[in-house]
């Protein structure tokens, strides 16, 4: 089944989403996403200018052998950009055999290892009454478990909390807007939050949090230990990974669960800190780490160290990534739980899908292929625009890690 042509579509229905069609010569297409959340360009670049070429006259079933071609062919191995790019290219073609086989894709993978898929939603607010208001408002809309980020006194933005009315993005300016982030002001008033949540809602409510890779080993020691009163379901990127045996010192300190992963980009990323099970979640996502092909391999990794999955599905993920990622999230049989924000009405009329949610659970639907599709007329209307990430200093002025 021979690729006759690739091309990349740039849209901006409230955001930057960038996706990778594949064409075959009998007709079957495949899209896969390639966004890479402030820097989108630069994966089309390298889609464009360098593995569109190489796809052109490749058997699109040979789904390993062209993983491997564009990982070990590049000499330059790793990194969000190369991986992105192959990520795209692995989910457009396993939508590709999925629909040549008339499977939906979880079937191709080895069929569904649950009936139904729990999500997590994000609630957050500018004070503790107006995120309790938001737990309660999810909780009614039918979610078991939800990510709670709050502002902290003191601080004029907080990571996770949005503006007015409008659902969080922080990629929100032509060029990085600066917060400021002051790490006591955050320890001291982050375990009052989780305590007015438990008070109000009791203990049958799964509640995430996400540091936002903020703090020292030690600090993240400290909160996860005054954490465990409240059975968070996990707490996300506590420090910055770069360094993994910082997870060593805070779990010597705390059982509060840990998760990480959303900026990791291959297996070597998280290797170490599965095999010496100083995580609980493992969070990388279809899109960012090349695709469902490594993606299965991390996770059969994982099961062997009892940790189980937990992909990031933010809004900076396009709808083909979260159809893909729910297909993976059905078969995976170590499945932790599949993180959720809804893409705008625009959005979703851009990427129709077959994935539906329903009562705090998700399923991908049996459509052949990943279940999502691009309307192309309508993504054309909405184009590019530049967006970056904020940074973020201390109150001195310090960069510090946003």
């Amino acid at each position: 089944m021979k690729i006759v042509s690739a091309k990349v579509i740039v849209t901006c229905p409230g955001r930057n989403l960038v996706t990778l069609k594949i064409q075959t010569e009998e007709g079957l297409y495949g899209i896969g996403d390639a966004t890479l959340n402030g820097r989108e360009k630069s994966v089309v670049s390298y889609l464009e200018d360098y593995v569109i070429p190489m796809l052109i006259g490749r058997d699109a079933h040979r789904i390993e052998d062209i993983w491997q071609y564009l990982y070990r062919g590049a000499y330059w191995r790793r990194g969000p950009v190369g991986m992105t790019a192959i990520a795209a290219v692995d989910t457009a073609l396993w939508d590709i055999k999925a629909k040549a086989a008339n499977m939906p894709l979880y079937q191709l993978l080895g069929g569904r290892s649950r009936d139904r898929i729990m999500v997590y939603s994000h609630a957050n607010g500018n004070d503790i009454q107006a995120v309790l208001d938001e737990v309660g408002h999810h909780r009614d809309l039918g979610y078991k478990a939800i990510r709670v980020q709050c502002g902290v006194p003191g601080l004029a933005s907080t990571y996770g909390v949005s503006k007015g009315d409008k659902p969080y993005e922080p990629a929100d300016s032509d060029l990085p807007s600066e917060n400021v982030w002051s790490t006591e002001k955050y320890l001291n008033f982050i375990p009052r939050l989780f305590r007015a949540i438990r008070d109000q809602y009791g203990e049958d409510l799964h509640i995430l949090h996400d540091v936002h890779h903020r703090l020292t080993p030690i600090e993240a020691a400290r909160l996860g230990k005054e954490l465990e009163p409240y059975h968070l379901f996990w707490m996300e990127d506590a420090v910055a990974a770069e360094n993994q045996e910082g997870f060593r010192l805070i779990r010597q300190h705390t059982t509060t669960p840990l998760a990480v992963g959303e900026v990791f980009n291959s297996i070597h990323d998280c290797r170490e800190l599965i095999e010496k099970q100083l995580i609980d979640y493992i969070r990388t996502s279809v899109s960012h780490v090349g695709g469902i092909t490594q993606l299965r391999r991390i996770a059969d990794l994982a099961s062997l160290y009892h940790v189980r999955t937990g992909c990031h599905g933010a809004t900076d993920l396009s709808p083909v990534c979260m159809g893909a990622a729910l297909h993976f999230d059905y078969w995976v049989p170590n499945f932790g739980i599949q993180e959720h924000m809804a893409h705008s009405a625009e959005t979703d009329a851009v990427f129709p899908h077959a994935y539906r949610f329903e009562e705090g659970y998700f399923t991908p639907g049996d459509v052949p292929g990943h279940g999502v599709d691009i309307d192309e007329a309508l993504a054309a209307k909405y184009p590019y625009q530049r967006a970056c990430l904020p940074v973020n200093r201390l109150e001195d002025g310090t960069l510090w890690h946003w």
